[in-house]
């Protein structure tokens, strides 16, 4: 990894910490929170995962043109980190659905 690189993943970083930082709705429950008589000490994770994206197919590939997973425009990746967010992507098999479904009732 270079080192301009893991300066712009850490710029990312502070970027999500000023947004966190500045947001109104967090303001608003941590201070109803301290109402109620607690203190707040907000901890967040963040996972940052990078894909080196081959030149090749970056050239080859036209504007608009339907790429990742089934002709949608999501990579696989894209679609397992929406599922696991709960987002569900338009054309995805019914029984993927149906087992996502079951197994958040279950949980």
């Amino acid at each position: 990894m270079t080192s301009k690189l893991r300066e712009l993943i850490q710029q990312l970083g502070e970027a999500i910490h000023e947004s966190v930082i500045e947001s109104e709705q967090i303001a608003g429950v941590v201070q109803d929170i301290r109402r109620h008589g607690f203190d707040v000490l907000l901890m967040l994770e963040a996972t940052i995962g990078l894909n080196e994206v081959a030149t090749k197919e970056t050239d080859d590939a036209e504007p608009g043109a339907e790429g990742g997973v089934d002709g949608a425009p999501f990579t696989k990746n894209d679609v397992n980190f929406l599922r696991s967010l709960r987002i569900s992507v338009e054309g995805e098999d019914e029984e993927d659905d149906q087992a996502e479904n079951d197994e958040a009732q279950a949980g």
